[in-house]
């Protein structure tokens, strides 16, 4: 059993997260997150928030358009809360994008993978 040590938090962690994929089988990527207390997180995510509501014009928008902002949210969030990963493909805001846009599912479990992480200290998947 690990010695606890407050004041001594790590400056990245692992997590191997786990995906549906379209075919019925099971993706997975691990990544290397990093560390955010639970207070940083709350500020995190209500800066989020705030962000999220500035960018209305007049509500109307495309269904392509809001993917590609899901996309592009979904990559703002993870490089803010991720510095790499075990795929091939290096690990940049096209590519996260990318990854949303083909596997949708596999950004929603890293968002969900870090939440748990952070806010629970629960591993998931």
């Amino acid at each position: 059993m690990a010695k606890i040590k407050l004041g001594q938090r790590p400056k990245t962690f692992k997590r191997l997260v786990s995906f549906p994929l379209v075919d019925n089988s099971t993706g997975q990527i691990e990544m290397v997150f990093k560390y955010k207390t639970r207070s940083e997180f709350g500020a995190f995510i209500d800066e989020l928030l705030d962000d999220a509501g500035k960018d209305r014009s007049d509500g109307s928008v495309s269904m392509k358009e809001l993917m590609e902002r899901t996309a592009d949210s979904n990559a703002s969030y993870i490089l803010q809360v991720a510095e790499g990963w075990n795929l091939d493909e290096e690990f940049n805001r096209a590519n996260i994008q990318q990854l949303s846009d083909e596997i949708p599912a596999a950004t929603a479990a890293i968002m969900e993978a870090y939440r748990l992480a952070i806010s629970e200290g629960r591993q998931g998947n």
